[in-house]
């Protein structure tokens, strides 16, 4: 059994809704998980790594947002200001779960 280590991404203080409190995501070998802060609550959201539909990516010259949905019918979560290199690196995260997950049937072509 392959174990991957939690990694977490951090949104930048320099963009949209993140002055304050920046929104964190964290990808595990079971979920994906935004976290955002606001004064007196935290909103947490997780998405199962095999319930994930897709990962979007919306770069622009410097920060990327990412959106995540899922095939469960929940509402897509959204988190703006991650480096464009976090965003990949989000996107390869979960692909290389849901490889995991899946099972030995999936061919994985070089």
């Amino acid at each position: 059994m392959v174990v991957m280590d939690a990694e977490i991404f951090k949104a930048s203080r320099w963009t949209k809704g993140n002055h304050l409190f920046p929104t964190v995501i964290e990808v595990t070998e079971r979920a994906i998980i935004r976290h955002k802060r606001a004064w007196f609550s935290k909103d947490e959201i997780s998405i199962s790594i095999g319930k994930v539909a897709s990962v979007h990516i919306k770069a622009g010259f410097i920060w990327a947002d990412v959106l995540i949905e899922s095939s469960g019918g929940s509402d897509p979560f959204t988190s703006h200001g991650h480096r464009k290199a976090d965003a990949r690196r989000i996107r390869e995260l979960v692909e290389t779960a849901q490889g995991i997950f899946e099972g030995p049937e999936k061919i994985k072509l070089s």
